[in-house]
């Protein structure tokens, strides 16, 4: 169980390092105004969305459910209900964040560098409450 529990940490550590990273490409790939330098953008947000954000949030939630069902007394657990809708956001969020890659790429992105800011600081709102969560487990 140990084992699952550790790969999970680091597989949400993976898909939270994409989830505040793509954000701040949006930023950057939204002020961009040279072509050369948004098909950069482009290449590298598929990357990263792609090949780090999509497998390391498919490897946390399947090690999540490993671990629910290696712990069914979690769902009885206040805190465990906050903790899995705040996930659920988060899913939400990154598949968002595919919209969003997908609009960069067929070059109708409609929003602003500033939207893309504030945008960004979701997930730090959702780590802080999921981390309080399994560690202080308040209810």
């Amino acid at each position: 169980m140990l084992w699952i529990k550790a790969f999970h940490i680091i597989s949400a550590v993976a898909w939270f390092a994409g989830l505040f990273y793509l954000p701040r490409l949006f930023v950057y790939h939204a002020q961009c105004e040279d072509t050369l330098g948004r098909e950069r953008f482009k290449v590298m947000e598929r990357k990263l969305y792609r090949g780090i954000m999509h497998p390391s949030a498919t490897l946390t939630v399947i090690l999540g459910l490993i671990l629910v069902y290696l712990t069914p007394i979690w769902l009885s657990a206040g805190w465990f209900h906050t903790k899995i809708f705040l996930v659920l956001l988060l899913i939400g969020y990154h598949l968002y964040c595919g919209r969003l890659l997908v609009a960069f790429r067929e070059d109708r992105n409609r929003y602003s560098h500033v939207f893309y800011r504030w945008f960004n600081e979701l997930p730090v709102l959702i780590l802080v409450g999921v981390v309080i969560l399994v560690v202080v487990k308040p209810f």
